[in-house]
């Protein structure tokens, strides 16, 4: 089972598609997008990613890349 990361599709739309490109080419995770994950506060403000159910953020799309692989790392799924 692959890590899974979500992204809302306004978030996207903000700049965090970027990230979402990178981490697509991952074989090792399952990277999804969603028309609103119902953050939109946050989602306003910030990059963010859902990851494994838990939110991860970032202040630029490059640190939100650096942010999930680092959540993976420390919350493995086994």
């Amino acid at each position: 089972m692959n890590p899974m990361v979500e992204f809302c599709i306004s978030n996207l739309a903000n700049g965090s598609q970027e990230a979402y490109d990178i981490l697509e080419q991952d074989p090792n995770l399952d990277v999804l997008e969603y028309g609103c994950l119902s953050y939109c506060s946050l989602c306003s403000e910030t990059f963010f990613a859902i990851v494994n159910g838990d939110v991860v953020e970032a202040d630029t799309p490059s640190e939100l890349v650096i942010n999930i692989y680092k959540y993976i790392e420390e919350n493995p799924l086994f």
